[in-house]
């Protein structure tokens, strides 16, 4: 098991350094915000890794065991509101870490589908993300209202890949797109990540 401290230190640093020499600074109309760029990106892919399924989790993370590193942690509110904010930036970070762990070298890749609801599937009205979102089925959850998170993992976990669609699009297509888009990239969906080097 890998200690937190050494993890988070050599997280941070690493997502810093990116977001210093990689991202152009991002215009932010009002009051500085509590915690930087690099700060919301470090947090955001400290969750997943410490298996935090929730937006609440990593907040009680980032409160407890975490409060040293994030002084100056905003309301829940506002860090989940700095969290979607970044999602170019994560994905801008995500991308180079592939070739940098020499995850495409593996000899395949594992691709799955995970629900992801985004609000109760028995409310009337739009909701949130409307026209991406959609009702679906996830044998994990039932009828659910979301989007799915098509995935692509190499065999030591690295995360290669990954998109996501409305709840009601199978599998198959979704899976045909993320090929697709892996042969031909499109610059808005970079998300897809490249093909594997091995066969």
């Amino acid at each position: 098991m890998v200690d937190v401290d050494p993890f988070l230190t050599t997280l941070s640093v690493m997502v810093d350094d990116f977001c210093k020499t990689s991202l152009p600074p991002a215009p932010h109309p009002g009051p500085q915000a509590a915690l930087s760029q690099s700060a919301v990106v470090t947090l955001a892919l400290c969750g997943p890794w410490q298996g935090l399924g929730s937006e609440r989790g990593l907040y009680r993370y980032a409160q407890r065991p975490l409060q040293a590193a994030f002084p100056q942690l905003p309301t829940r509110e506002q860090l989940n509101r700095q969290l979607r904010h970044q999602h170019a930036a994560l994905v801008a970070f995500f991308l180079p870490l592939v070739p940098l762990l020499a995850a495409q070298r593996g000899a395949y890749e594992a691709l799955d589908s995970s629900g992801g609801p985004t609000r109760d599937v028995k409310r009337r009205g739009a909701g949130w993300l409307p026209g991406r979102a959609a009702s679906g089925w996830s044998n994990r959850l039932g009828w659910y209202a979301g989007v799915p998170l098509l995935m692509a993992v190499n065999p030591v976990g690295v995360r290669t890949g990954l998109g996501c669609g409305p709840a009601s699009t199978k599998d198959q297509p979704l899976a045909a797109t993320f090929f697709a888009l892996r042969r031909q990239p499109h610059p808005g969906l970079p998300s897809v990540g490249s093909p594997a080097l091995g066969p």
